[in-house]
């Protein structure tokens, strides 16, 4: 992560006053996504997708988050996935704070070799000037990329596995944490008119993209995996099956399937497309 120590401890700092002060639940994860959270705004299925995308090549798959900071999601996916596991590059983002490093998150620079095969690598963060697709590329045959448009994703912003010889099979988009840490702060922490706060509700717009890339003999058995995973949401009551923190989310004008008007392309969010 491209912070120094110094800012992630005045961060803290910030974030303890926030705790004592707030009254919103769940606000701080996405007004402090390094101490609390992710830089995605994640809903449980995402989780599922990427779970039945495992498990779609084997039973007792090998997941591996790259860039996973304090395992946020990662948490979640071991859930269903319990022997999955993460790689950090940063140490001191859990010795700083006295924070547990679990023992599924290994201190690791990914750059320099990964040494082993996982069926399904979640890449998670690339800090903008990096770029290990190569080391990822040559240990597994599918990778899930997230990845904020605004910048971050390695060198030249590319966060694309093609020139490695994968297919992307598939997209969608969600909120990245500081779209909705925008709504978060019009809406509750910031006096703002009526009119003017519906104004800026109607600039809301989704800068997380998804991919999910494959060698060419996995292409049709993910492609298949994410069709029936897509019919299988639709008969689900998502409303119901859900994580408390999607709530905020929902407040803030980004639900499951919500169409954003300001998109050039008019896709739903979390709306799967094929390629």
């Amino acid at each position: 992560m491209p912070f120094q120590i110094n800012d992630l401890r005045g961060a803290y700092l910030k974030y303890q006053e926030f705790r004592k002060n707030s009254k919103f639940t769940f606000h701080e994860r996405f007004i402090f996504p390094y101490i609390c959270g992710t830089y995605f705004g994640y809903r449980k299925v995402d989780v599922l997708r990427v779970v039945a995308l495992a498990k779609s090549i084997s039973p007792n798959p090998r997941y591996l988050d790259v860039g996973c900071g304090y395992g946020d999601f990662l948490e979640k996916i071991r859930e269903f996935i319990p022997d999955a596991i993460g790689i950090e590059k940063d140490a001191g983002i859990f010795y700083e704070f006295n924070r547990v490093k679990p023992d599924y998150i290994h201190i690791k620079d990914v750059s320099l070799d990964l040494n082993e095969k996982y069926d399904v690598i979640f890449v998670g963060w690339m800090d903008p000037g990096v770029d290990f697709r190569k080391a990822v590329a040559r240990s597994t045959n599918c990778i899930i990329t997230n990845f904020d448009t605004g910048g971050q994703c390695g060198i030249n912003g590319g966060c694309e596995y093609e020139e490695f010889g994968f297919e992307r099979i598939a997209w969608w988009r969600t909120p990245s944490w500081i779209d909705v840490n925008y709504q978060i702060m019009n809406n509750y922490y910031t006096p703002l008119a009526n009119e003017i706060k519906k104004g800026l509700f109607n600039l809301r717009s989704a800068h997380t993209m998804w991919y999910v890339y494959a060698k060419e003999d996995l292409s049709s058995i993910i492609h298949d995996m994410l069709r029936s995973r897509i019919k299988k949401e639709s008969e689900l009551s998502l409303d119901v099956d859900k994580y408390d923190f999607e709530g905020v989310m929902d407040e803030c004008g980004f639900h499951y399937n919500e169409e954003l008007p300001i998109l050039t392309l008019k896709r739903a969010l979390w709306k799967v497309s094929f390629n």
